[in-house]
């Protein structure tokens, strides 16, 4: 049986991801179907069409900043690389959980491009942590403004969601700069690891295995440094990512324009509000964060608008925001293998 589910695991996700979505759509529009698909049908176009310019613009500046990091480490390297490394990526972090599928294969990727494995993992490990530093900071701005000026109501669960989401992103922030930059202590806990492995009649030759993954770990926190000694390079990475994030979260303002309301919230609101929305999903284990992601959507953005119009909002801003992403992916995939 493990045997079976390690093989497919794949395909397992992609199966889980469309029972959770039927469920979700079934869920969504049992109640009000007409109305719903009514106001999806209805939507105006142009504003629909911005919203996908604006999570194309996302995309758009999270490669600038994977470009940023790569041309350090791969001179010949062009944005335009990186911009296809992005799209792909994004069908790899939608069927995976916690979309952990997006970094091993952009590691791959760079591999196959010329960088060795150590320098690969470098690079998009710090590509990865000025991400989530973005994230953090919007989720920081959000909180701040919902404490001081209260655009939400005190919900309990909600409230405990958002900080466990808020703590979960600060520790892998953490976990990461202490992988990128402790080398004294990531040799400590491989000593450690390779000692109890050898115990275990796991590894056999234990001297040979600590030299090897010294010469690694040399070699990733040599690719680290190279990658950090222009700080305001390192800076520009974060706003790059905080950009972009921007971009995403105010796709939920082109979506309400679309259904014909101009006034129900402004975008310095969506922003916070999808900041709100995304600590939610950050730590939800399933392909996608598919149902916690709706149910935050629906939570705080319901505070704003509500009946079928928040549901088509809702809808639409997962078309948008999730699975245009994954078919995007899966397609430049399709055209890679066929070149």
């Amino acid at each position: 049986m493990k045997a079976f589910i390690k093989k497919h695991k794949g395909k397992l996700n992609i199966v889980l991801l469309i029972i959770i979505t039927g469920l979700v759509l079934y869920f969504s529009l049992k109640d009000d179907f007409d109305n719903i698909v009514d106001r999806i049908v209805n939507v105006n176009a142009w504003y629909l069409l911005l919203a996908f310019i604006l999570v194309i613009l996302y995309w758009l500046l999270r490669s600038l900043a994977l470009h940023k990091f790569t041309k350090k480490m791969k001179k010949d390297n062009r944005y335009l690389s990186s911009f296809q490394l992005m799209l792909r990526t994004q069908f790899f972090n939608a069927i995976t959980p916690f979309s952990t599928g997006g970094q091993p294969y952009q590691i791959y990727y760079l591999v196959q491009e010329g960088l060795s494995p150590t320098i690969a993992t470098s690079v998009i490990i710090q590509n990865f942590i000025v991400y989530q530093i973005a994230l953090v900071i919007l989720g920081i701005i959000a909180v701040g403004c919902n404490y001081f000026f209260h655009i939400f109501a005190k919900v309990s669960l909600l409230q405990h969601l958002v900080l466990i989401g808020f703590l979960t992103n600060t520790a892998v922030i953490i976990i990461m700069f202490i992988v990128s930059f402790s080398k004294k202590l990531n040799k400590k806990l491989i000593s450690l690891g390779i000692t109890i492995l050898t115990k275990l009649h796991i590894v056999k030759n234990r001297e040979k295995k600590l030299a090897e993954w010294d010469a690694y770990i040399n070699r990733f926190h040599g690719g680290a440094k190279v990658l950090l000694e222009n700080k305001w390079e390192f800076i520009k990475n974060i706003i790059y990512n905080i950009l972009a994030l921007v971009c995403l979260y105010s796709i939920p303002v082109a979506l309400l324009y679309a259904m014909g309301d101009f006034t129900s919230y402004n975008v310095g609101i969506a922003i916070i509000t999808s900041a709100y929305v995304m600590l939610i999903g950050s730590f939800v284990p399933i392909p996608g964060a598919s149902g916690g992601l709706e149910y935050g959507f629906v939570s705080f953005y319901g505070s704003f608008i509500t009946g079928s119009t928040l549901t088509a909002i809702m809808l639409l801003w997962r078309f948008v925001t999730y699975y245009f992403g994954m078919l995007i992916g899966a397609l430049a995939l399709n055209l890679k293998r066929v070149k």
